[in-house]
């Protein structure tokens, strides 16, 4: 068990520093030439969650973040079992994407499955929501955070956390809606979908990433922003195209409850 394997470095860490750049070697988990994944704790699943959210990996401040979450609630006399909780919460989802991505769950009629009116009721319980990752664990590539590249389905080591660590979150929690935030993620999802892992109907893929960067491409699809407003950036058709889709799996999704 990976949580009791890195206790003692979690515990140690020199998390300023981390937090800068410098590697801790305690808190290794793989490496592959300028590739490091280290050990982080986001282990905890949420298995009645109604709502999956899915990054792509950790960045060194989130990492951070759990690594002193962890050590502290341990400190503290906490049982290992809810300090992971409590590590997982402490690098939640929130700020301006948790606005954009509920507008946006909203709009295409992700509340009423649950029967809920409005999706920041989510957010009400923290056994309503999971947070994960394509990559549960942070990915360096030369100690700066990855990116994407190399495709982490054409990476050994990577697809192979995908395989592991994300299938059995997908196995564990039924019933919920996951939600990829990025094309990396989305491809992680359907590809565990192919292997069975998942059903692809609890999929939303094609949602706009929620980050501020995307913000014409979410004021269209949310009918902020005209067509004829938009750069040329923005395709309007395939935004149209993926609402139409996404109101569709909506309108035929059957949760497990």
């Amino acid at each position: 068990m990976l949580p009791l394997r890195f206790r003692d470095a979690v515990l140690g860490a020199d998390t300023r520093a981390y937090r800068t750049g410098i590697a801790e070697p305690a808190l290794l988990l793989e490496a592959e030439g300028d590739l490091t994944i280290d050990y982080a704790p986001f282990d905890h699943v949420e298995e009645k969650a109604e709502l999956v959210l899915v990054g792509l990996t950790p960045g060194r401040i989130q990492a951070a973040n759990a690594i002193e979450a962890l050590a502290a609630a341990l400190r503290a006399g906490t049982t290992l079992k809810q300090a992971l909780g409590i590590a997982k919460r402490s690098a939640s989802f929130s700020g301006p994407m948790r606005a954009n991505l509920l507008a946006m769950l909203d709009a295409i009629g992700v509340p009423a499955l649950f029967g809920r009116t409005s999706a920041a009721e989510f957010f009400d319980d923290n056994a309503n929501v999971h947070f994960t990752s394509a990559l549960r664990y942070p990915v360096y590539i030369n100690g700066r955070n990855y990116s994407g590249i190399p495709n982490p389905l054409r990476h050994p080591l990577l697809v192979a956390m995908i395989e592991r660590y994300l299938a059995e979150e997908a196995e564990k929690i039924e019933g919920a809606l996951w939600v990829p935030l990025g094309s990396h993620a989305e491809a992680a999802l359907l590809h565990l979908s192919v292997q069975g892992h998942i059903n692809g109907s609890r999929i939303l893929a094609g949602l706009p990433h929620p980050s501020g960067a995307n913000a014409e491409r979410i004021a269209y699809f949310l009918g902020r922003k005209s067509r004829e407003t938009l750069s040329a950036k923005t395709n309007a058709d395939a935004l149209d195209a993926t609402r139409a889709h996404l109101e569709t799996q909506i309108a035929e999704f059957r949760p497990n409850r």
